[in-house]
């Protein structure tokens, strides 16, 4: 099981596959490198070195002492750690959600270390229905009995901004978030805590003004997709984005909220020219 270990002393899981451009796939909050399950048949690993992580208390990485650490400025840092680990001096990113808040900050930090950038559903301003939406649940076991009823669950809460996605795709995504107890029930793939880590970041101060950090990827090629029905990135962000990065391509993705599973056919295409760009 691939590992490294970071300068506070957490293992970190990580996977990897295929050879050639490294493309760092970095997921949303309480995902882990799962997330990206659908899209890796659509890459051409003959040409593409795909790094999936799991960010520190998510998935197969150890939980951290301090929840405080559950941070973008740490998860960045985490992430140049493990590119470190594997000798890798620049990567294409494809961030979901909290993974494309990751891109920017690197942006910011280590823009050097970017080969291009994939945003998936994100920019630099999060809509407050959205975030409410994710506070919801975040850090908060689901009441579904099984994963077979969290498919048909989730099936029937997310038909209708994800019209035609079968039972048996929301059945593998429960799967990916979540696992089934011993006694019944489902747990969390991630440390609750992360909800206690939100909460306090967010009573520490204001949102960071994350647009400087946008328009430090107008050098690097760069994609922006959208659900169409997302309600955390808006259509007039992506406008604004587009305004400030005119090179920036602007993907919208039919019949999706947030997120994108990154296997529609607009998304495919989107992320392949993205990284032909970045070779």
């Amino acid at each position: 099981m691939p590992r490294f270990t970071t300068q506070d002393g957490l293992g970190l899981h990580f996977e990897e596959e295929g050879d050639g451009l490294p493309v760092l796939c970095l997921a949303g909050l309480t995902r882990n490198g799962g997330d990206f399950e659908f899209l890796m048949p659509h890459l051409d690993l003959a040409h593409v070195r795909a790094i999936r992580m799991d960010y520190r208390g998510r998935g197969q990485s150890d939980h951290a002492a301090d929840f405080m650490t559950y941070s973008i400025l740490q998860e960045a840092q985490d992430a140049v750690a493990l590119l470190d680990h594997l000798g890798i001096e620049r990567a294409a990113i494809i961030g979901t959600s909290r993974g494309g808040l990751i891109a920017m900050v690197l942006a910011g930090l280590h823009r050097d270390r970017l080969a291009g950038v994939v945003l998936n559903d994100i920019g630099p301003d999060i809509a407050q229905v959205g975030l409410a939406r994710i506070m919801d649940y975040v850090g908060r076991a689901p009441s579904f009995p099984d994963l077979d009823a969290a498919g048909h669950g989730l099936h029937a809460l997310y038909e209708a901004d994800f019209p035609g996605v079968p039972v048996e795709r929301w059945r593998r995504q429960a799967e990916l978030m979540w696992y089934e107890k011993p006694g019944g029930g489902l747990g969390l793939r991630y440390d609750a805590r992360l909800r206690n880590a939100m909460i306090a970041q967010a009573e520490a101060g204001p949102t960071p003004d994350l647009w400087p950090l946008f328009d430090q990827l107008a050098t690097v090629p760069l994609c922006a997709l959208r659900g169409a029905n997302s309600d955390l990135l808006t259509p007039e962000t992506l406008d604004r984005m587009q305004a400030h990065i005119p090179g920036m391509a602007a993907v919208t993705v039919a019949d999706r909220a947030h997120v994108p599973f990154l296997d529609e056919p607009e998304a495919v295409a989107a992320i392949h020219a993205l990284l032909e760009q970045a070779r």
